[in-house]
């Protein structure tokens, strides 16, 4: 006991040396880059145009080169039977990781199970299939949802506004994020009461055809107190129409989205009066942390899911600040 306890000292005593001469290796470090390096993870998302998926995409290449990993992303430019394709191929070529992108609750669904059955582990970038994976990381739509309804219900409850009429903007009926944020908003709508839904339709993400089913809505109730779209690009077209029609101080107008510099634009221009912001600067630190543990657990795909929903933000003309929207390079 005795010599190991002088043995223990003198390594103790040997420390400040060593830091002086240079200081020592961290095991833990070296470990954990050894385990990322030479790993290889493939991107589908459903587009490479939008905010969102330009940030997780070079928040995830700026770790892949850090850490000595590959990132290869294939873009399926909207179109489901592309992204499918991708999805089939990069199985076939057995990457350690896949990341991708539901366009809806089904599309995918068997390719998820097939690379899980195949050994492949995958993780959903927030929209969601019906089929579970090792790892979901993304917006909670529900929540999204019931923040919205809860602040146009607060302007458009009988007696509030100028009536009790809203809309309700879809992208594609059939994703995810659409149901849970419908869901979401009619839970909040239905704890006031007295608020009526006078239009649930799909404008298929498109700023042009979100422009028309707006105009369309106002011509048969021009009386409309609020509205509600599921993101903000498409938003971009309903706020034009209710701006064009000469409403903007009458329908309020709530979008949500990755909380981009062109969100803040778009609330000073008056294009709409809030975004709740999923912030895709966020998502991007989370998916890089989801990534480096996938891609070091020794845990088989499919043995669990883990879930990781990211905060949501609410941005309003009043309440913005200098960083309340990032830019690309804020991107790390």
């Amino acid at each position: 006991m005795n010599r190991l306890m002088t043995a223990a000292c003198a390594a103790l005593l040997a420390l400040p040396a060593m830091a002086q001469e240079g200081g020592v290796e961290n095991p833990s470090r070296n470990e954990y880059r050894g385990e990322l390096e030479g790993k290889k993870v493939v991107y589908v998302p459903m587009n490479m145009t939008s905010d969102a998926t330009l940030a997780w995409a070079r928040a995830i290449e700026n770790q892949a080169e850090e850490l000595g990993y590959s990132v290869e992303t294939r873009d399926p430019a909207y179109n489901t039977e592309v992204g499918a394709r991708a999805i089939s191929a990069a199985i076939s070529e057995r990457p350690d990781l896949i990341v991708l992108q539901n366009p809806d609750v089904q599309s995918y669904a068997r390719l998820i199970r097939q690379a899980t059955s195949q050994g492949i582990k995958v993780v959903q970038l927030n929209m969601e299939s019906m089929t579970p994976s090792d790892y979901y990381v993304g917006a909670d739509w529900i929540g999204i949802g019931y923040i919205a309804g809860r602040e146009i219900a607060k302007r458009c409850k009988p007696g509030e506004g100028p009536s009790n009429k809203v809309q309700f903007v879809m992208g594609v009926p059939t994703s995810a994020l659409d149901m849970y944020l419908i869901n979401g908003f009619k839970q909040a709508l239905d704890e006031v009461g007295g608020i009526e839904i006078v239009s649930q339709q799909a404008a298929a993400y498109d700023p042009t055809k979100a422009r028309s089913i707006t105009a369309s809505v106002l011509q048969q109730h021009p009386d409309l107190c609020g509205s509600f779209g599921v993101w903000d690009s498409m938003d971009t077209g309903t706020g034009a129409a209710i701006k064009e029609a000469g409403k903007s101080d009458q329908v309020f107008v709530v979008t949500s989205g990755a909380g981009a510099s062109t969100a803040c634009e778009k609330i000073r221009e008056g294009i709409w009066d809030m975004e709740i912001a999923w912030d895709a600067r966020l998502q991007g630190t989370a998916l890089n942390v989801v990534i480096s543990d996938a891609l070091q657990s020794p845990m088989e795909a499919g043995a669990e899911t883990r879930r990781f929903f990211t905060p949501n933000r609410i941005i309003t003309r009043e309440n913005m600040t200098e960083g309340s929207c990032w830019e690309p390079e804020d991107i790390l």
